[in-house]
């Protein structure tokens, strides 16, 4: 009998739990409670401490957070027929519960096909060039699509995500190639830009230099043009002292002492070997000069006669005195 009173208080004790655990619910920040009462929608609970009646009263948990899907590799058909590999992440949040739980089932599962399904409807109308050089644009027409047609699910697609992209073999190969010519072609056009760069500076630095020589040459030709008008000028100056000296010379010559210059020249040019010999016209004019010089020297000196009276000549070769 007490045996049976225990098991009769552990039975009472299990289900008094199980009743206040079924009653009470505690329902986190992040999640709601979709009740259903007798089979009729009766409201979204939470968060907190919830009253749920057992056995009347039915209730789903709904994760409200941002969460994500991971799309597993898809093929799809571009617009010009070629075959190419897409993986993508679609980022979801439930922002109404009842629609979540009421209007489709397992809205999970159907947002996945949905999402495969809108990919090869957007890849399709895409040619494979667009599909790997416009990225961005293919996630923003995913994500709008997606989003109409999950938005009465209560889901909201908050962004999708392509990871990768996998063209063909072929196309990967011609991929290479291209790229490979592209990676030349920059090349080249950094090596021709570089050696451009080089001769534009090479014949700045020649323009440089050549004007900075013509420079050099014009003002060493001005100094030397300098130099040679103050030696003209110089010179000028030292011929017109000599001019003037030899002019006040010559206001202290008679007519004696130039020609004594000019016998003096013509017996230089007698001592000369030519064998020719130019003479001025007016040398009878000379000579006449010559003679009277020679009498009014004799006149002007006293005569001396030997014991027998005769005037002894004058030796004509003795020089004249003036």
């Amino acid at each position: 009998m007490d045996e049976l009173n225990i098991i009769l208080v552990v039975t009472a004790v299990l289900f008094g739990l199980y009743v206040f655990t079924r009653i009470f619910r505690v329902v986190q920040q992040y999640e709601r409670l979709v009740v259903l009462f007798l089979g009729r929608y009766s409201g979204t609970r939470g968060p907190g401490i919830v009253i749920v009646l057992p056995l009347l009263e039915v209730v789903y948990k709904v994760d409200v957070r941002e969460r994500f899907l991971d799309i597993p590799s898809q093929t799809a058909i571009t617009q010009d027929n070629a075959p190419i590999a897409i993986d993508f992440l679609v980022y979801y949040r439930i922002v109404d519960p009842r629609r979540a739980v009421l209007d489709i089932d397992h809205v999970v599962n159907a947002t996945v096909n949905m999402a495969t399904t809108t990919l090869r409807a957007v890849i399709g109308d895409i040619s494979l060039d667009d599909v790997l050089s416009k990225r961005e644009q293919i996630n923003d027409t995913l994500r709008v699509k997606l989003d109409e047609i999950t938005e009465r699910w209560g889901v909201k697609v908050t962004s999708v995500e392509i990871r990768e992209i996998e063209p063909p073999r072929d196309v990967q190969d011609a991929m290479n190639r291209q790229m490979s010519a592209e990676r030349e072609r920059r090349a080249a056009v950094t090596r021709a830009a570089g050696e451009r760069e080089a001769a534009i500076a090479i014949a700045e630095g020649e323009r440089q230099a050549a004007i900075l020589r013509a420079e050099g040459q014009k003002q060493s030709s001005i100094l030397a043009a300098e130099g040679e008008r103050q030696a003209q000028l110089l010179r000028a100056q030292g011929f017109a002292k000599a001019l003037e000296a030899i002019s006040e010379e010559a206001q202290t010559l008679d007519q004696n002492t130039l020609m004594l210059q000019y016998l003096e020249t013509l017996k230089d040019i007698g001592h000369s070997p030519a064998t020719k010999f130019v003479l001025p016209m007016e040398v009878t004019h000379l000579m006449e000069r010559v003679s009277q010089m020679m009498v009014a020297n004799v006149v002007s000196k006293p005569t001396h006669t030997d014991g027998n009276g005769v005037k002894p000549l004058r030796n004509t070769s003795e020089p004249t005195e003036v």
